[in-house]
């Protein structure tokens, strides 16, 4: 019993915030915080981050017994341009890591719609309860133009402020924005019938 109920254990809101956002909150805190020189931080930063994001994934896993197909994807984001920034001594790598995040989850909802096959409500599907298809596809089109712009001004900040200032950007933009733009999708699922069944957990949001 015990071990089946280990097995189905899903993360409240709590744990999803601290899994898919406790990793961007030490990268923040490091970058302003570390006691190293202000052109060193970022990398530092970015060393913690690495860190950090694994061991989110190794919590899920001894706390959920799994891994969401959001958070594998920003782990091996982080580790690979984490690594290549660190390895080469060039902040670009991190910088360009939200930009190659966004496009390539917007692509991959692009093409699911394209061939029938709605990737978001393969991965959410439990968390909109009663969406419709309609709100399905209203939904992923919606985050598809969300993402392509996040990308977009992600290139913009980075290319034109310090690095200092693109770091702030996405703690005091990006963050809060994902959270307002979800919010602001509500009506609409509302309206294609979300909530007609009980929920059965709480959806991903998607962390860069």
């Amino acid at each position: 019993m015990t071990g089946a109920a280990t097995q189905t254990r899903k993360p409240g809101l709590g744990g999803t915030l601290l899994i898919d956002y406790g990793p961007l909150l030490l990268f923040f805190l490091t970058n302003f915080l570390a006691p190293v020189p202000q052109e060193q931080r970022i990398y530092w930063a970015t060393g913690v981050f690495m860190v950090a994001m694994i061991a989110a994934m190794a919590f899920s896993v001894a706390r959920y017994r799994k891994i969401s197909p959001m958070l594998w994807f920003s782990g091996v984001m982080v580790v690979i341009f984490g690594g290549l920034t660190l390895w080469l001594q060039n902040e670009t790598f991190i910088k360009i890591k939200p930009t190659i995040y966004y496009l390539t989850v917007a692509g991959l909802l692009f093409f699911g719609l394209y061939t029938g096959r709605n990737f978001l409500k393969i991965v959410l599907g439990t968390a909109y309860p009663g969406l419709r298809e309609r709100g399905w596809t209203l939904l992923t089109r919606n985050w598809i133009a969300y993402f392509l712009a996040m990308a977009v001004i992600n290139e913009i900040v980075w290319r034109m402020t310090s690095t200092d200032t693109w770091v702030a950007f996405k703690l005091w933009f990006f963050i809060p924005a994902t959270f307002l733009f979800a919010a602001a999708n509500v009506p609409m699922l509302l309206r294609h019938g979300l909530g007609d069944e009980k929920p059965a957990g709480t959806p991903d949001l998607p962390p860069e």
